[in-house]
């Protein structure tokens, strides 16, 4: 067995990017490109019991121009989730604006179970967004909501809208309003981006004609550590999202990859060949106090910290083909975790902690499973021959991962029950790595 391509994840991360030319020097901006558009999105797939729901457009009132553009963004998101069936109300007269003007037995007669419906306001420079959520059968306000923010937040708003609603029917958080990172390739140019989770709003972190991989996002979503090209080998960085600041954390004898905050991001997890082979290290965030985690002849790789922050989960051949093993978070002996299949390689947690995703080589073909840890079982999720680096939702019910659609690097969706799939695509190049950044506060 060739030990250097036995992991999907260093074969399709180092040895995938090593494979192209090491050239021009790295630019570095924060946020200062224009967005990007927005990836083509498509839904395929739902739960089979959906929730019916009306999402009004808003009234607006002095120079706010965005209502109409909120009902379209929360409806989206809604029906993306495959939770809801968005009731279609452009045949009707007349469309309420307030809770005084809804004639209930309109919504019952067309099966609603609930209507949303609001105003946007211009407040000075900011809009003011109110809006109530109605149950109709009830015939009373489930959610009445207030936000004012910049006209640049409206999307923002839209989606913190749509979290409410979804949690509201469903008893589940939402993730519309949380954000994305991913790498993507055109021509040689290599991008770090960072956008909504539905593909707007896309700015760059880091462009350069060296390869970028492994983003991964600090558990308060103000950091992003990842791996660079640019001195000639494979580097951990982190870099502050607000300022740009960035700093080498990982930068020891041979390769340095496969960064991995701890829970509480006062810790990395990276893979170093700072002795011989590939084993799993930790360090402060600041990169200082190196311990080392596994000592093994095998290689270990893809660390992910459980959410308590005890354990490592991480992929080894120590048993002759790749599977996931644990070790505590301090060192010492590991357990294996994965018993099905012959190949399992990039464990990553839920943050519930009730799941663990990663790929598994089923009958030849790289694809996105589910194991819950409670019970033991695995369900094969994606559809793809060659998906690679799994992320959860911070929500727990849906995972991004890359896959490849005609010979071009996509990143697709697909929640924990298998059953609503999306495929998120851009334009002229690749895209992969991607990671889901955690949730975000609501602006007051």
């Amino acid at each position: 067995m060739n030990k250097t391509v036995t992991m999907q994840n260093l074969k399709n991360g180092l040895i995938h990017f090593l494979s192209h030319t090491i050239g021009a020097s790295l630019l570095v901006w924060m946020f200062t490109l224009p967005a990007q558009a927005a990836l083509e999105l498509e839904i395929s797939g739902g739960s089979a019991i959906q929730i019916p729901i009306a999402i009004l457009p808003m009234a607006e009132s002095g120079s706010a121009q965005s209502g109409s553009r909120l009902h379209e963004i929360i409806s989206n998101d809604l029906r993306g989730s495959g939770m809801f069936r968005i009731i279609n109300t452009s045949g009707m007269p007349a469309l309420p604006t307030n809770a005084a003007q809804i004639k209930y037995t309109d919504w019952t007669a067309l099966k609603a179970q609930g209507l949303s419906l609001g105003e946007v306001q211009q407040a000075g420079g900011n809009l003011k967004v109110s809006v109530q959520v109605m149950d109709v059968l009830r015939q009373t306000a489930l959610l009445q909501l207030t936000y004012t923010v910049s006209p640049s937040q409206y999307r923002h708003v839209a989606h913190l809208i749509a979290d409410q609603i979804y949690e509201k029917f469903t008893g589940q958080p939402g993730a519309f309003s949380t954000r994305i990172a991913y790498v993507t390739k055109v021509g040689k140019r290599f991008t770090l981006q960072i956008a909504d989770y539905d593909g707007f709003n896309a700015q760059t972190l880091v462009s350069s004609n060296e390869p970028i991989i492994s983003p991964s996002w600090s558990p308060d979503g103000s950091k992003m550590a990842y791996v660079s090209f640019e001195k000639k080998k494979p580097i951990v960085f982190v870099q502050s999202l607000y300022t740009g600041e960035r700093k080498i954390v990982a930068n020891f004898k041979g390769n340095n990859s496969a960064p991995a905050w701890s829970p509480d991001g006062s810790k990395l997890a990276v893979v170093l060949t700072y002795g011989a082979n590939s084993q799993i290290y930790t360090i402060s965030a600041d990169g200082s106090n190196l311990q080392q985690v596994t000592k093994s002849s095998a290689i270990d790789t893809s660390p992910a910290f459980s959410p308590d922050g005890q354990w490592i989960y991480f992929t080894s051949d120590r048993g002759g083909r790749p599977q996931v093993y644990k070790v505590s978070a301090s060192g010492g002996s590991a357990s294996r975790v994965t018993f099905e299949g012959s190949y399992n390689d990039g464990p990553r947690f839920s943050p519930d902690g009730k799941y663990l995703t990663y790929i598994r080589n089923d009958g030849g073909a790289f694809k996105v499973a589910v194991q819950d840890l409670g019970s033991g079982d695995v369900k094969v999720l994606s559809t793809g021959s060659q998906d690679e680096s799994p992320s959860f939702a911070p929500n727990s019910r849906t995972i991004m991962y890359a896959t490849r659609v005609g010979g071009k690097g996509t990143l697709a969706t697909v929640t924990v029950d298998g059953l609503v799939r999306q495929r998120l695509s851009e334009a002229g190049g690749d895209i992969r790595e991607p990671a889901w950044g955690p949730a975000q506060a609501a602006p007051k």
